[in-house]
């Protein structure tokens, strides 16, 4: 009984072992349905020609359900036709409730082709192994439940990605339109020299692009966070020569910090041996941490990427100073569409999709990422592994 959570092996196995080992000719397990009042054989072993219950309303036999509905165990002695014309048998029945302490579930029969009561012995042991059976049963419905919930959750899962998936698609196609034809406005802004106040047009422009890509960013996190939860993405492993690449990563927000008035350092050893990663996902990763730190970091402030060596691969550290992120707020700090309170004084804006698209990209890569903030500096640690070269899985 205990080998399955499937209802049927578990009935089955009841019925043959309890009729081979008391030396019975019949023994079968029903299971009641309390709201229709009826009972309803589910398995039965049977060694000669008596026939099988199939369904029994409770009011047919109210004497019997009456004290089975109450937990209490009762044998009696049924008269039933033979092949033999005329002929007769008398049986012992014994009828057990199969109750877990909560309802009872069903009962289970035993018939002996012997005029005398079952012993004491016997009994005791149909009410052992019909507790069991509650047990078990109560086990394999509760794993069914969880099944079913977990089925349809699945199943709320994916249709919340198929709406991401569907939204976003129709979200990127008008903002790629509206880019493509701010790029032809400038163009032909540009060359046309006689209209008035061109400053004013050129920043009215500048603010279309700005809220375009930033429109843009948001609809491809959602896109791509939703591929990485749907599904495993393939990865293109490569070594890396670190201290090159990331001076080009950098290269973009030296000129951002230094219009906001921050400082920004690379701190790398000389000479590190080539890592072997996933560049795409790596230079995203980064991206959103550094994307992290320019949007909160104060003017005057500084913030600095670090790498260095450790047991498995590299730890790679971004660190941003003048702000930090109070302790209650930093385990909720990687999830999706969550946003600190009151941590945008700027108000830059956001959604809260970057760090856990982040989390989600370091953990393909199966590395492990962490936040810390303290002493007026707030510290995003990442640990990667080297990753096995012409890994394409």
């Amino acid at each position: 009984m205990r080998d399955t959570l499937d209802e049927s092996q578990i009935l089955q196995v009841v019925v043959e072992q309890v009729a081979l080992g008391l030396g019975c000719h019949y023994c079968d397990t029903s299971l009641y349905n309390i709201n229709q009042g009826t009972a309803s054989v589910y398995c039965a072993y049977i060694t000669s020609t008596t026939s099988a219950r199939r369904h029994i309303a409770f009011l047919d036999f109210f004497e019997l359900y009456s004290q089975l509905l109450q937990g209490q165990c009762l044998q009696f002695c049924e008269i039933v036709p033979t092949l033999i014309q005329s002929a007769q048998e008398q049986l012992a029945i014994l009828v057990c409730p199969i109750s877990d302490g909560q309802e009872v579930l069903g009962d289970l029969r035993l018939c002996h082709q012997k005029d005398d009561a079952f012993e004491e012995s016997e009994v005791r042991l149909m009410q052992q192994v019909a507790s069991q059976c509650a047990i078990a049963l109560r086990q394999a419905r509760l794993y069914r439940a969880q099944s079913i919930q977990v089925e349809k959750l699945e199943e709320l899962n994916q249709l919340k990605d198929d709406f991401l998936s569907t939204i976003s698609h129709e979200l990127r196609t008008p903002v790629t339109n509206m880019k493509m034809a701010i790029q032809m406005l400038s163009l032909t802004l540009g060359r046309d020299q006689v209209i008035a106040e061109q400053d004013r047009v050129n920043r009215y422009l500048q603010i279309l692009q700005d809220e375009c890509t930033r429109e843009a960013r948001l609809i491809n996190n959602l896109l791509d966070l939703q591929r990485l939860e749907s599904k495993e993405p393939a990865l293109t492993v490569e070594p890396i020569l670190l201290e090159p690449w990331l001076l080009k990563l950098l290269e973009p927000f030296q000129e951002r910090t230094q219009d906001a008035q921050q400082k920004l350092q690379l701190d790398i050893p000389a000479g590190m041996p080539p890592f072997v990663s996933e560049p795409v996902m790596l230079e995203r990763i980064l991206t959103e941490l550094l994307n992290n730190a320019c949007k909160y970091t104060p003017a005057g402030e500084q913030i600095v990427l670090s790498v260095h060596t450790c047991a498995q691969g590299i730890q790679v550290r971004v660190t941003n100073f003048g702000v930090e992120i109070p302790a209650a707020y930093l385990e909720r700090i990687f999830d999706k569409f969550y946003r600190v309170p009151s941590s945008d004084p700027w108000r830059q804006g956001g959604t809260g999709l970057g760090l856990a698209l982040t989390h989600k990209l370091v953990e393909h890569l199966e590395g492990a990422i962490w936040v810390e903030s303290h002493s007026g500096q707030t510290i995003f640690t990442i640990e990667l592994p080297v990753l096995p070269e012409g890994d394409g899985t």
